[in-house]
């Protein structure tokens, strides 16, 4: 056999060893978890679940042909998340991409090992889900929301609403482990600005109705909801005990004054789904969680619900109206 007859039969050879390969890489379908820590009414009505899902389609994963979704959803519940965590790691699913504080707890207790992107971390460094932001180190990586640097802008909005504003209250979910140090900074803001701020825990729909009351009670002039993915499940009814109890309010997700609360202040969460997608991909094509660095938003929004605030009798300056990314009338 001459050299080049031996070249194209080392060739061949080489090419019809890869060829399996190929083929079971093409063909194969992906297992992703999707872990939700609210409802899955909620993760649908807020168009994070289906924001995920399209993000996925946009870089060629399909349900049905080359991608399995196992969602779970904890519908607000502490005490699912051990049993749902473990569940999904059992299923060996290939990422999975996981939304809420307490979410994040449970799967680091699950797993080391299985790949991990987080939608809405306020402070990852922080609260222990990586060592740095440009490089995570461990499992998990993902998307990070800013809103504890926002809070000085929180206290400055409310004002705008309450100008003699001493006294905040504020609502926090007493089953989130990173709520007591948001606590904390939040505290120390408003002391800066000279408010006092009271701290209402709530962690079912029982306990926000009778936190307000409790908020009433203690004389709050208004209040401030902390980001948490329970909450954001029951907007509706914190934006209606709000109007009902006469308390002005901000959230830090966009959709609390869709929802009726009177200002939302924040990164529009929605966005980070499909983001979410993009390292999910990056992993499933061979990256590692902690060589990939955790995203901060670029760019946060102001939506004002004006209704909201002539049913509460306050009015709104035009200046924070010209700065509203939209105003709700």
């Amino acid at each position: 056999m001459n050299r080049r007859n031996l070249l194209v039969a080392f060739g061949l050879g080489a090419l019809a060893g890869a060829l399996p390969a190929f083929a079971q890489q093409k063909g194969k379908v992906w297992r992703i978890g999707f872990f939700y820590f609210g409802s899955r009414q909620s993760a649908l009505d807020t168009g994070r679940y289906n924001g995920f899902l399209q993000g996925m389609r946009e870089l060629g994963y399909f349900e049905g042909k080359n991608l399995v979704i196992e969602a779970r959803f904890a519908d607000g519940v502490s005490e699912l998340l051990p049993g749902l965590a473990t569940e999904l790691v059992r299923l060996n699913v290939d990422v999975i991409v996981a939304t809420g504080n307490p979410v994040y707890s449970a799967l680091q207790k699950a797993t080391r090992t299985t790949p991990i992107v987080v939608t809405v971390a306020a402070d990852p460094v922080g609260e222990g889900f990586a060592a740095s932001l440009a490089r995570p180190g461990g499992n998990i990586t993902g998307l990070a929301t800013g809103n504890v640097e926002l809070f000085p802008k929180h206290i400055e909005l409310l004002k705008t609403a309450v100008p003699k504003l001493s006294r905040v209250a504020v609502l926090w979910n007493s089953g989130n482990e990173a709520h007591p140090s948001r606590l904390k900074q939040l505290q120390a803001v408003a002391q800066k600005a000279g408010i006092q701020a009271l701290q209402v825990g709530a962690r079912t729909a029982g306990e926000i109705e009778s936190g307000f009351a409790t908020m009433t009670r203690e004389h709050a002039q208004a209040a401030i909801i902390l980001n948490d993915t329970f909450f954001v499940q029951q907007l509706r009814q914190i934006a209606e005990l709000s109007a009902r109890h006469k308390l002005p309010s901000l959230f830090g997700a966009i959709e609390y004054a869709e929802a009726g609360g009177l200002m939302g202040y924040g990164q529009n969460v929605a966005d980070n789904f499909p983001r979410a997608a993009t390292y999910v991909d990056k992993i499933l094509k061979g990256a590692k969680p902690g060589d990939l660095p955790v995203e901060l938003p670029t760019r946060f929004e102001l939506v004002v619900n004006l209704k909201t605030a002539k049913a509460l009798g306050i009015t709104i300056p035009q200046s924070v109206l010209l700065r509203a990314d939209r105003v709700i009338e």
